[in-house]
Order: C-alpha cells, then sequence, then structure tokens
C-alpha cells in the first residue's frame, strides 16, 4: 500500500475550502482521471474513473466527517483499495491549509508498475494544486454540505 501526502494554502477561508470539498460531484473539474462522482447519500459515494485507459469504478464510504476540519473515508468496493483523510486548517481568515493523506493499494500490474514510478504521487499533488486553482478562481463554494458523520 502506497502513503501520499499532499498539502496546499488556498486564498479562501476555512468554510469555503471545506464547504466546496464536501460537493464531490464537483471533483471531475479538478481531479485528473475522475470521470464521475455520484453522492449516493450522506455518507456514500460512486466513483468512475479512467486512468491510463484503465476505467474503475468503485464505491467509497464516508466514515468521520466533522466540519471546517476534517473528511475521512475508505473504499467498500471495486479493485482498487484505498482510505484517506482531508484536513482543513485556517490559516487566518482568508487562508486555509488543505492536507490531504491517501492509502491506495494499486491493482493490476499497469496500476502497481505506474505506483512505483511515482504516479499516483504526481497526480495527487496535480489535484491539490487544481484544487486550489479551482476554489480561488470562483471565490466561494458551489454548495455545501455541514452535517456531521461519526466513525462507528
Amino acid at each position: 500500500m502506497s502513503t501520499v501526502k499532499e498539502a496546499v494554502e488556498v486564498e479562501v477561508p476555512v468554510h469555503t475550502a471545506y464547504d466546496q470539498w464536501t460537493q464531490f460531484e464537483e471533483f471531475p473539474n479538478f481531479m485528473e482521471g475522475v470521470e464521475e462522482v455520484r453522492q449516493l447519500d450522506d455518507r456514500h459515494n460512486h466513483w468512475v474513473t479512467k486512468i491510463g485507459g484503465v476505467r474503475r469504478e468503485f464505491d467509497t464510504e464516508i466514515v468521520d466527517q466533522l466540519p471546517d476540519e476534517r473528511i475521512t473515508w475508505r473504499s467498500t468496493t471495486g479493485e482498487t483499495q484505498q482510505k484517506g483523510m482531508v484536513r482543513f486548517q485556517r490559516v487566518d481568515d482568508t487562508h486555509t491549509r488543505v492536507e490531504l493523506v491517501m492509502d491506495v493499494e494499486p491493482s493490476g500490474a499497469a496500476e502497481k508498475a505506474g505506483d512505483m514510478l511515482g504516479m499516483i504521487d504526481r497526480r495527487v499533488k496535480g489535484d491539490m494544486r487544481r484544487f486550489k486553482e479551482f476554489i480561488e478562481q470562483r471565490g466561494d463554494e458551489s454548495g455545501a454540505w455541514r452535517g456531521r458523520i461519526k466513525p462507528g
């Protein structure tokens, strides 16, 4: 399993960064290889990705969500196993540090080779950079979900 960590500082208040991240169906706007995310309910999302010509579908479950602080998830179906957390830290009134930590277990020879070459790490770095550009250009979130999901 590979662990990927990346952080960016975005020029928006913490609530704006957090609220935008809760808009999972907007992920294809800044995540490379993500074709679709469909929110099934407050806890579950269905993903469609196409990376290196390989199309995958899988479901994720949010296991912990605390507004303006963190969202933790894990995959529940599909060939690629992953879990992760995104944290939001207020820097000041107009800046937020967004940190993503993901554990990914690639499946298939091509994905494992790509992981060894650092492709997952580069993809996540690019996604975080694109999130920064996306939210700063908007200046405002496209929606929000402020509910609390507790582990267990």
